[in-house]
């Protein structure tokens, strides 16, 4: 690997030493910024659409928006559904604790993108439960009850914006920006 880098290294070295006067000392060029002075500009880059491969070997280029916003919502919303049917319908009652199936797809598809899921499971997951905020006595909400007894609500909107984020890094903020409320 050094000595491939020392052969790319090389040509360049010569090339400089070519056309430099041998008495000139050795440009430098700051890492950021524009040239330093005496500095020919770097060399322009092609548009995008001029390269073969604009993206780099092998990456395949990002979905077009409308693709892409199709793609997420077919991802995500059996999720969605699931948790409005939870939190909307007679299916469960305040205090209720999820049945194992729904509890499996809401620790794995939500829970697990949490920001601060490490935090919110504590010394360990018991269950999760379906109950009034505590604050916000209209609004229902899920809780992670802990193996100590203690329970504390999560955002399953937080999670799918975590899981949004990390799944479509490209199309992520336009999508939660046209889709969610707020962040």
């Amino acid at each position: 690997m050094v000595l491939a880098a020392a052969a790319a290294a090389a040509p360049l070295l010569l090339r400089a030493a070519r056309f430099a006067p041998a008495t000139a000392p050795p440009r430098r060029r700051l890492l950021s910024g524009p040239p330093t002075a005496g500095e020919p500009p770097p060399p322009a880059r092609p548009p995008a659409s001029k390269l073969a491969d604009p993206l780099g070997v092998g990456t395949e280029p990002p979905l077009p928006w409308r693709a892409a916003e199709a793609e997420i919502l077919r991802d995500i919303d059996p999720v969605v559904q699931l948790i409005k049917d939870i939190l909307h319908s007679d299916r469960y009652g305040d205090g209720e604790c999820l049945c194992p199936k729904d509890e499996t797809v809401v620790v794995e598809k939500l829970l697990a993108y949490h920001p601060r899921a490490q935090d919110k499971i504590g010394c360990g997951l018991d269950a999760i439960m379906v109950d009034r905020h505590p604050e916000f006595r209209k609004s229902r909400c899920l809780f992670v009850v802990r193996t100590d007894g203690v329970w504390i609500d999560f955002s399953y909107q937080k999670c799918l914006r975590a899981y949004i984020r990390e799944k479509y890094p490209s199309h992520a903020e336009r999508f939660i920006r046209e889709h969610f409320k707020r962040t």
